[in-house]
């Protein structure tokens, strides 16, 4: 079994992680010769549900990532995350086997985008086929997983919906044209270098025709999602993680 990681002095979320009554496990999901590692967590509900798929931040698949999955499953969504970072260590371990942070960032700056891809749209296969799984399906994604859920939003077919969480837009701004969903995105004031990239893909995203909701949330840094629930967040950044949490889970009911 892959083991858990704390990065970032995570160990709060570890500690409510593990006290999920939800039924949580790890899925091995083939894409081709590889194997991507994937936290999956389940709602309690007597029906089948809207599948959320989770992409990571630059620091990989890590406790906080699996916490936000539980969450998801909390408010009733069949949610998966998978490690991006499957086979990228040595002896093909991922984020848990890489260790510090400076070799995650390190591989997760050299992923293929191909590979990106065709991960996730092996995962999106496997997800749609469980049989908890209601047919609507959204991605999510915070940090370097929100870009990558923009960038994914131009590549995917039979999404319901992307939430980009301070993520920038795909460097093909063209790409965006290929959009099919609306993408929601959720942003921190105190983040010039991501929101610098707002309005070129407001003006992209408006001239195609296509539908990017944005918020922006007062006070707020980089991360806010993670900080904000930490247990000495700033006021700003759990006010901002407490709004994009109601924001999200109402986006998510209307599906």
């Amino acid at each position: 079994m892959m083991l858990a990681v704390v990065v970032n002095g995570q160990d709060w979320a570890k500690e409510r992680l593990e006290k999920s009554p939800r039924h949580l496990e790890w899925a091995k999901v083939k894409q081709g010769s590889r194997e991507v590692n994937c936290f999956v967590a389940y709602p309690e509900v007597s029906h089948k549900a809207t599948a959320v798929i989770i992409i990571h931040e630059i620091f990989g698949l890590t406790d906080w990532v699996r916490g936000v999955a539980d969450q998801l499953a909390e408010a009733g969504y069949l949610a998966i995350a998978p490690d991006l970072l499957s086979g990228s260590a040595p002896g093909g371990g991922g984020t848990t086997e890489l260790g510090s942070g400076d070799a995650v960032r390190k591989a997760i700056s050299s992923l293929p985008p191909e590979q990106i891809t065709a991960d996730l749209d092996a995962v999106v296969k496997y997800v749609s086929s469980l049989p908890a799984a209601n047919g609507m399906l959204a991605v999510a994604g915070f940090c370097w997983g929100g870009s990558q859920t923009f960038r994914y939003a131009t590549n995917a077919k039979g999404l319901s919906a992307v939430f980009v969480f301070y993520g920038s837009g795909p460097e093909d701004g063209s790409a965006m044209t290929r959009i099919e969903v609306p993408v929601y995105g959720f942003y921190a004031e105190n983040d010039a270098r991501v929101n610098s990239t707002i309005p070129q893909s407001k003006e992209i995203m408006a001239k195609a025709g296509k539908k990017f909701d944005t918020v922006m949330y007062d006070g707020a840094g980089h991360g806010f999602m993670r900080a904000g629930e930490a247990p000495d967040a700033s006021f700003a950044n759990k006010k901002a993680r407490d709004d994009a949490w109601k924001r999200w889970k109402t986006l998510l009911s209307a599906l």
